[in-house]
């Protein structure tokens, strides 16, 4: 098996996972054969491998929470005429570790050995810790 990478996103105006859920689930109209996609204007150089198993990590209020795995790009053109990626999700929503992120312009490349860990199942519903305890911790060295 190939290299593997995967890309790191903010979910502008989300609040939580629930609610990027419900956006996905619910209320986007960027849905093609019952997946969501996710629109952006750079298409990935890397895209290989980002198919070869990656994932798009969101961040939400500043922290990492969750990641659904990438199943391809698909293009778009926009009524402007320029040429757009659309990328096509697993509906899955992953909870992951929470971990802090700062704010970043469109999406990144993230390496799996800097990737969040998947909450255990039984932790899936777990509320996440309060943001600004969750910063102390990361700037301690304990998170």
């Amino acid at each position: 098996m190939g290299k593997c990478v995967n890309l790191i996103k903010l979910s502008v105006g989300t609040e939580s996972v629930e609610q990027l859920q419900e956006w996905q689930q619910y209320r986007s109209k960027q849905i093609e054969d019952g997946h969501y996609y996710h629109v952006t204007r750079m298409w990935p150089k890397r895209e290989a491998e980002v198919l070869n198993g990656g994932s798009i990590y969101w961040v939400i209020k500043g922290e990492v929470q969750a990641r659904q795995r990438v199943l391809e790009f698909r293009e778009r053109i926009g009524q402007d005429g320029i040429r757009r990626c659309a990328i096509m999700l697993d509906p899955e929503i992953v909870r992951v570790t929470p971990s802090l992120k700062r704010p970043f312009q469109g999406w990144r490349y993230l390496d799996p050995a800097d990737a969040p860990m998947d909450l255990p199942m039984g932790r899936k519903n777990e509320a996440a810790l309060p943001a600004d305890l969750n910063r102390a911790l990361a700037e301690i060295g304990v998170l």
